[in-house]
């Protein structure tokens, strides 16, 4: 296992990052802390989760994520292991998150940081993440940007106010953001910088075969402002393990249960184009998944990359695709695909 710093901070994270938005829906706790151990035994560090998984969110099941992961982490040194968790944003209508004060205030950002911390049961937080902006974007299939959607906001600069307190604290070492813009990202470092505030390590964006928006404009303002990538969503849903190909629809898949998921990977070109990666990776003599992991995994941007599995077997596969190095031709013949389908989940 390798690992990279994220820009600008102390946290040495494993280029595999362990999901966890299944524990608590799909998985048990026990299946979850069997996950956890099997991670840190092939050298994974780094740790997602947030305050409002399990997904899909409900009511009845919130917070139960960071409750499993924090009966597992207070029986660990904690300095082993960098846990990153995420603030709920507004505009999604989830009402039984801290009883719907979603904006990114100082309250909100104190209750969400205290209540994370209780469920983990620990002091602090590495990494703490807002999970979408607390302002309009077009984010989790939309892409383009609709000006009569904007919505009242909280200033960028009081969010960063708030993050400052939580991090004077001790509550937090290090701000992230997630599902942001190519604005964003800039508004956050300059606001910081000008004002002596914390500045953001890393991106957390979804990233995958199906979906390379992240190139267009973001991978530019990264490389020159040093927040690296936090790949999410790797396996497009699971669409790039082959599972879903020819319209299967296997017993306890996510999509096969939680169809609301669909739409983003719905689109007319996907089909086509994960059949095209699934006949390259044979080509490859390897599995579909591996060929997507590998490739997020050796862009330059990329500092971590999130798997999530609900079975052991998909837990290992993914983990060992770490291994797994893409040579130029691989790379090439991803990119013929690609400019046949460009990004047809974005």
């Amino acid at each position: 296992m390798q690992y990279r710093t994220l820009g600008g901070s102390a946290l040495s994270v494993s280029e595999i990052c362990l999901g966890t938005m299944t524990w608590g829906e799909q998985n048990s706790e026990a299946e979850a802390h069997e996950q956890l151990d099997y991670a840190r035994s092939r050298g994974v560090n780094f740790i997602d989760a947030a305050e409002m998984y399990p997904v899909p969110p409900r009511g009845e099941t919130q917070g139960r994520t960071e409750a499993i992961l924090g009966a597992w982490l207070r029986k660990q040194p904690r300095d082993r292991v960098i846990v990153a968790t995420k603030i709920t944003g507004p505009g999604r209508g989830f009402a039984w998150v801290r009883g719907g004060a979603l904006t990114i205030d100082r309250r909100a950002v104190r209750e969400a940081v205290d209540g994370s911390l209780k469920r983990l049961q620990t002091d602090y937080i590495d990494l703490y993440q807002i999970h979408w902006p607390d302002r309009y974007v077009p984010a989790f299939g939309k892409l383009a940007y609709d000006p009569s959607e904007e919505r009242a906001t909280v200033p960028i600069l009081e969010q960063l106010q708030a993050f400052d307190e939580v991090i004077k604290a001790g509550k937090v070492r290090y701000l992230g953001l997630s599902n942001e813009t190519p604005w964003g990202v800039c508004e956050f470092v300059r606001l910081a910088r000008e004002n002596g505030l914390p500045r953001a390590v890393c991106t957390q964006n979804a990233y995958n075969l199906l979906n390379r928006v992240f190139e267009a404009g973001l991978a530019e303002v990264h490389r020159h402002l040093d927040l690296p990538l936090l790949a999410y969503s790797p396996l497009a849903f699971g669409h790039l393990s082959g599972k879903y190909l020819n319209g299967e629809k296997p017993e306890g898949a996510r999509l096969t249960r939680f169809p609301v998921f669909g739409p983003r990977y719905g689109k007319v070109n996907v089909p086509a184009a994960t059949a095209a990666y699934a006949e390259l990776a044979k080509s490859l003599g390897m599995r579909p998944a591996t060929l997507a992991l590998a490739f997020v995994r050796s862009r330059w941007f990329t500092a971590s990359t999130i798997i999530g599995a609900t079975t052991m077997a998909q837990l290992e596969e993914n983990i060992a695709s770490a291994a797994v190095e893409l040579d130029a031709n691989a790379l090439a013949a991803i990119e013929e695909i690609h400019l046949r389908y460009p990004s047809p989940a974005w």
